[in-house]
């Protein structure tokens, strides 16, 4: 049980809005956990552009100051709270959906808890909840994927990008990907792309018409935003759908509705937190991820784990498109 007493951590606080060299290491305390909570001892925190548009201030996010960014982690429950019956001290769990994860530690609701399994290491327990929950929701909300149907799927040899090719293949897509260059082709082509367009060197758009006989994809997601969204509308078949869920390269300029109306296109917007209505629902996109993982089909890719005090860096590398795969944060 909680004892009452403030628990002394050290983690990245944000005290402005602006570039990476606001994320500051500082010692600040955590409150003892109230109901239905529980103190969790950090062990990796998972980054994620969400933690970068926070910090930018940028679409629409102004969070109180200061704050501790991310939003996700993994560690073990060191202190429950009153009421606490489905984890105890002792328990490995990860979590998404709270915020403070660039620390030592975190006051977080149970209910947003997963039991993270013996055979997944802490760095995998930061690595997949957002992500991995995320693909989820993106490949089984807005169309159901037959074999055959052609998927492009952009960032593809991102953290996010790469769950996206693996499970969409695993669910008898035809895959497309676009990235930045060889080495990140070669990586998206072994995670299952049947088809790698390097976007620095080709137009995607030309080449999915080529290689579909310029019917164009029947799905297409969209992290990127700015720098892919409008040419999507040119990528996609008729009767197609395009899901948009991040803006990585900045926010997709505006689209005339009755634009749609010629090929009859569909646009959808995605955020997991949508998609996360309640414990049921968060325990079942968790279960699938982990499912996957354990049958061998899904495989996280971890690119780099930095410290805390390098956070900085860490944001920079991933603002900068300088990964493939996940970013991690060793919290202690």
């Amino acid at each position: 049980m909680a004892t009452g007493v403030k628990t002394k951590v050290q983690g990245i606080r944000i005290s402005k809005t602006g570039e990476a060299d606001v994320l500051k290491l500082e010692d600040y305390e955590l409150p003892a956990p109230g109901p239905g909570e529980v103190l969790v001892r950090l062990h990796a925190a998972g980054l994620n552009f969400l933690d970068i548009y926070q910090r930018r201030g940028s679409l629409g996010y102004n969070l109180p100051l200061p704050y501790t960014p991310g939003h996700e982690g993994a560690g073990v429950v060191e202190q429950v709270g009153e009421g606490v019956t489905v984890v105890k001290p002792g328990d490995r769990v990860a979590y998404t959906g709270v915020l403070g994860s660039y620390s030592q530690a975190i006051i977080a609701p149970v209910d947003k808890l997963i039991v993270l399994p013996n055979e997944l290491s802490f760095e995998q327990g930061a690595a997949f909840p957002l992500q991995g929950m995320t693909a989820h929701y993106l490949l089984h909300e807005y169309h159901q994927i037959k074999k055959g149907d052609t998927v492009l799927i952009h960032a593809a040899a991102g953290g996010m990008g790469l769950l996206l090719v693996q499970w969409a293949k695993h669910l008898g897509a035809e895959v497309f990907g676009t990235v930045s260059n060889e080495e990140k082709a070669k990586r998206a082509k072994e995670a299952g792309a049947d088809h790698v367009i390097n976007y620095t060197e080709k137009d995607f758009v030309a080449e999915v018409k080529r290689l579909t006989n310029d019917k164009g994809v029947d799905f297409i997601i969209d992290g990127v935003g700015k720098d892919t969204f409008a040419k999507n509308l040119q990528a996609v078949a008729t009767r197609g759908h395009v899901v948009i869920f991040g803006a990585a390269s900045g926010v997709a300029d505006p689209v005339i509705p009755n634009a749609l109306m010629a090929r009859a296109i569909t646009i959808s917007g995605g955020s997991l937190y949508n998609f996360l209505r309640d414990r049921e629902e968060l325990l079942k996109r968790a279960n699938d991820v982990l499912d996957g993982i354990k049958e061998g089909w899904l495989k996280l890719t971890i690119d780099h784990v930095l410290p805390l005090s390098e956070a900085a860096k860490a944001h920079a590398l991933l603002e900068d498109r300088k990964t493939i795969g996940k970013v991690v944060l060793k919290c202690n």
